[in-house]
């Protein structure tokens, strides 16, 4: 980034009247000096301007623990006859075009945060409601070796809820791959259920296993 800083001569008032302290002989001018810094944003001038004597002949700044009562005085005469500076602070063409961006990117934040979520979809508001009695719900089961099928696609029917524990029935017809759910059976059940407790429920999915253990359910779909 574009970056510079300088000092310029604001004011120049002549002190031949006063006594230089490092040589007598010599004469003195008071100079008051403000800083300007250079940005790639903007351009800042310092408000208040620095003063100094210096030796008018070597260019000596006259260090101010040297300064007599009559040089304090004349430098609080003439500080106060400083021109202001034209700006002090003042924006760059690319400056605007920063603020305009910031403004613009907080102004989307506030919108986004401001506007109302979009409304959900009937299916996902059906998917997280807690399974009634009577539901039905297409997904597959995973179920551990040595206990028949270990993986069916299908439909299953909620039979009995006892507290946190659901009774989900499979359809008697499941198959081995994925299908449509349009094109597998959903009226025929087994006619008892597995005791299953939820272990997932969230937007799109609600996720079972059985008490022993023995069998995960994985719902995608409501009827």
């Amino acid at each position: 980034m574009f970056f510079s800083l300088q000092q310029y001569e604001a004011a120049r008032f002549a002190a031949s009247q006063l006594q230089n302290p490092q040589s007598a002989d010599r004469e003195m001018t008071l100079v008051f000096v403000r800083t300007k810094m250079r940005m790639a944003v903007c351009t800042v001038n310092s408000k208040k301007a620095a003063g100094e004597f210096r030796d008018l002949n070597t260019g000596q700044v006259i260090p101010t623990r040297l300064w007599t009562t009559e040089m304090k005085t004349f430098y609080q005469t003439k500080s106060s006859q400083v021109p202001n500076p034209p700006f002090v602070f003042k924006m760059t063409i690319l400056g605007w075009i920063a603020v305009l961006l910031i403004v613009g990117f907080l102004g989307m934040l506030i919108y986004d945060g401001a506007k109302p979520p979009l409304p959900k979809s009937a299916e996902a508001v059906a998917m997280e409601q807690p399974p009634a009695v009577g539901d039905t719900y297409f997904g597959h089961f995973e179920a551990r070796q040595g206990t028949g099928d270990r993986i069916g696609f299908g439909w299953f029917k909620v039979l009995k809820v006892e507290g946190d524990t659901y009774y989900i029935a499979k359809s008697t017809t499941m198959s081995k791959t994925s299908k449509p759910k349009e094109q597998l059976d959903n009226r025929n059940y087994e006619p008892e259920g597995t005791p299953m407790k939820i272990t997932e429920q969230a937007g799109y999915l609600i996720n079972l296993k059985s008490v022993d253990q023995g069998l995960e359910i994985y719902f995608t779909d409501k009827k």
